[in-house]
């Protein structure tokens, strides 16, 4: 019984693992994205490769990236609860 809720916690593990690294990814490359284009419309002046290193250096600190840490503590939480709202109600 314990082995299967380890191989299962593991499971999830690996799975919110990917999940983590895809939508980190894409959400910097959308955020690169974003600059670019706001670099293009509305500076046009000095570094532009500079201009997109520095946004990207703040969106690293920002809440948005430490939210996509959510995607580890969630499906755990919710688990959690349904194996509690299962067996002690």
């Amino acid at each position: 019984m314990i082995f299967a809720v380890l191989r299962l916690g593991a499971m999830a593990f690996i799975v919110m693992l990917i999940v983590y690294f895809v939508l980190s990814a894409w959400s910097r490359s959308v955020r690169r994205g974003k600059l670019a284009e706001e670099w293009d419309e509305e500076i046009r002046t000095g570094d532009r490769e500079a201009f997109i290193e520095t946004g990207l250096a703040d969106y690293d600190g920002s809440l948005r990236r430490k939210l996509i840490l959510g995607v580890f503590v969630v499906p755990y939480l919710v688990i959690g609860v349904l194996v509690y709202v299962v067996n002690f109600q």
